[in-house]
């Protein structure tokens, strides 16, 4: 990636378990793990999972957060809300997530039409929860 616009390089999510988080989304959203090997063996304080070429969600331990010195307050910020997290996709890809997330029976909302976000007007968007309660959007705009 040599373009160095501004642009959304990763968001962390604080889970309570890091390896089960990874596992829900590599199989019920269909993201990438990153670094779980590295995360079993202790060689690594997170994993991660890649959402696409340029951006992932880190899994940060709950446990961790009394130990991020370099963020005033982090053990506060353990579990404050954020309102959601969106995921713009495909067509395709936006009923391939809702099919996976509804054979893991993974709660999901009534399908919404024609909202706004980055890039405009999406057709499609419906809303759903990680194991550790943090929400996220769907949608697509084609």
């Amino acid at each position: 990636m040599t373009d160095n616009t501004t642009r959304l390089d990763h968001v962390v999510l604080w889970v309570a378990d890091s390896l089960a988080a990874a596992d829900f989304y590599a199989k019920a959203v269909g993201m990438e793990p990153l670094r779980i090997t590295d995360f079993a063996a202790g060689a690594v304080p997170f994993p991660s999972v890649r959402l696409n070429d340029e951006t992932i969600l880190d899994l940060m331990p709950l446990t961790m957060a009394e130990r991020m010195t370099m963020v005033p307050d982090a053990a506060r910020s353990a579990g404050h809300p954020v309102n959601h997290v969106c995921l713009a996709l495909p067509g395709d890809g936006f009923e391939a997530l809702r099919a996976r997330l509804e054979e893991r029976s993974v709660p999901v909302s009534e399908i919404s039409y024609d909202s706004f976000g980055a890039r405009g007007m999406a057709r499609r968007s419906f809303y759903f929860r990680d194991p550790d309660g943090n929400v996220f959007e769907a949608r697509h705009y084609d």
